[in-house]
């Protein structure tokens, strides 16, 4: 997603979390469900696309997914009480060993995305609030778009994170992946330092990124209106060719503005940007 297009998702979110004025009816209820995933510990994978609200996701030893979430409804009057019954709903489905949540409605495109002009002009407004646990090694995709922090503690698997008007806050996990929070901070600890590849960014927030001691990875680094620090000692890494394009019949070649730095030995390669906000790389003893 362009940073255009972020910038149009966040103005929609931030309309969006208006609430309704003088709701006359408020309604609230918990769904609760849970799907056995067997015993396929590499292929258990959870996709929650929200749109209001909150995630927190916590991992357990045992093979189901136990889903429970708070469904909060308010309207204008019992007319657009029905109405929103009509045109909103959550999804909760499993396919082979992938289990999908999607909240549906009138802030999404015929292609998924979000592009809204706020609750008020639909005279009600839904929030989904998700508390999920989750078999330790199950791949995680979330999305959310207006609401709180998306909270993830005790993974250890590949995660793909993305909030919009909300930061990350992941705790005692492993795996590798990318967080982002396009308005807030990501907060990320990890009980295993990744042997793969990870990208951390965010907008409008500090990156602070928490690792073992003897950690070996090339780092990326990109601030614009910040600073980074870090717990390790580092080394400089040569500069990597920049991006080429063809354009009238001509090469084209621009920096991807990023730089890097060697902490030990090497090994995968973390990015980190934060364009208004400060980069921390810091260090937890055992």
């Amino acid at each position: 997603m362009n940073s255009i297009h972020y910038a149009r998702v966040a103005i929609c979110a931030l309309l969006a979390s208006l609430a309704v004025a003088g709701s006359e009816v408020q309604e609230k209820r918990t769904l609760q469900k849970s799907f056995d995933l067997g015993r396929a510990s590499n292929d258990r994978f959870l996709d929650v696309d929200n749109f209001e609200g909150s995630i927190r996701v916590t991992g357990y030893d045992g093979q189901e997914i136990q889903l429970s979430v708070e469904e909060t409804l308010e309207a204008d009057s019992p007319e657009k009480a029905q109405a929103a019954r009509r045109e909103l709903s959550l999804e909760m489905t499993q396919t082979n060993h992938t289990v999908r949540c999607y909240a549906d409605g009138p802030f999404r495109c015929k292609n998924g995305s979000t592009n809204f002009r706020g609750w008020e002009h639909c005279g009600y407004k839904i929030r989904y609030d998700f508390d999920i646990r989750i078999p330790r090694r199950t791949a995680l995709r979330l999305k959310n778009v207006n609401g709180e922090d998306i909270g993830v503690e005790k993974t250890e698997a590949k995660f793909e994170i993305e909030n919009i008007n909300g930061g990350i806050r992941m705790a005692d996990i492993s795996g590798s992946g990318r967080a982002y929070a396009l308005n807030g901070k990501v907060r990320v600890q990890f009980r295993e330092n990744p042997d793969a590849n990870c990208y951390f960014g965010s907008l409008n927030g500090n990156v602070e990124i928490t690792f073992r001691p003897r950690l070996s990875a090339n780092i990326l680094l990109k601030t614009f209106n910040g600073k980074v620090y870090s717990d390790y000692p580092v080394s400089a890494l040569p500069p990597g060719m920049p991006a080429k394009t063809a354009r009238a019949g001509k090469f084209v070649y621009k920096s991807n503005d990023f730089y890097g730095v060697r902490i030990g030995d090497g090994g995968p390669e973390f990015k980190f940007d934060a364009f208004n906000g400060d980069i921390r790389i810091l260090s937890q003893e055992q």
